[in-house]
């Protein structure tokens, strides 16, 4: 009986000891360890990509950010605030009560079908604005040069970047809301186009934020 009492003893303190061990190897020592190196080899990236203006953190290079007027009365849907650079849509995101566009509470696609006539309505709709809000006097937009990511949105609803060929769309309008030239407006999105990751990977892009702090900075330089 009493080995039998003792034998259990030192199982349950074999046991107790093992459990100690894993605990501080897996839940400390190993947390902190892969902490440690992630802030050291990536520090951006460990702390969510963020970007910063005027000293403070104004959101990651990751999440795209929407660009509005504030709500009118009566108005469920936001204006553009056009003397901004314009991200893709984002109707993919939907609402309720607590969740909103670009809350980052909300990610997903439409999951529309390519021939779906809402997908249709919606895409119609987009590429009518984005023509109207880009014409200003002197340039008029075609509906040619409307491209693909200025009327979709993408598979999470929150893709930070637009292509080149939609931010030089934008130019024009750009320059008009800021008193700005045209050609200094081009020469901020060529800056700020990246190319392909490794020179082979994905497609050109521009990121929203970034191209619009950088905006800021030039209409304040005026």
């Amino acid at each position: 009986m009493n080995n039998s009492v003792s034998n259990t003893a030192r199982l349950l303190g074999a046991g107790l000891r093992a459990l100690l061990v894993l605990t501080l190897v897996t839940g400390v020592i190993y947390p902190l360890v892969v902490t440690g190196v992630a802030q050291a080899l990536f520090n951006d990236k460990a702390n969510g990509s963020e970007i910063r203006s005027d000293g403070k953190v104004v959101g990651s290079s990751l999440i795209g950010q929407s660009y509005n007027l504030p709500l009118k009365k009566g108005q469920e849907t936001p204006d553009p605030d056009l003397k901004w650079f314009q991200g893709r849509p984002a109707n993919g995101l939907g609402t309720n009560s607590v969740n909103t566009q670009y809350k980052l509470i909300l990610s997903g696609a439409t999951n529309l079908s390519a021939d779906s006539k809402d997908l249709l309505k919606q895409v119609e709709a987009a590429k009518a604005a984005v023509i109207k809000d880009n014409s200003v006097p002197g340039y008029t937009v075609k509906a040619s040069q409307v491209p693909a990511d200025a009327v979709t949105s993408s598979g999470s609803g929150l893709d930070p970047d637009i292509s080149p060929a939609y931010a030089e769309l934008q130019v024009h309008r750009i320059a008009a809301k800021n008193g700005l030239s045209v050609s200094a407006v081009e020469k901020l999105v060529k800056d700020h186009t990246e190319g392909r990751t490794l020179g082979f990977m994905g497609e050109p892009r521009v990121n929203v934020l970034e191209l619009n702090i950088a905006l800021k900075d030039l209409v304040a330089k005026q």
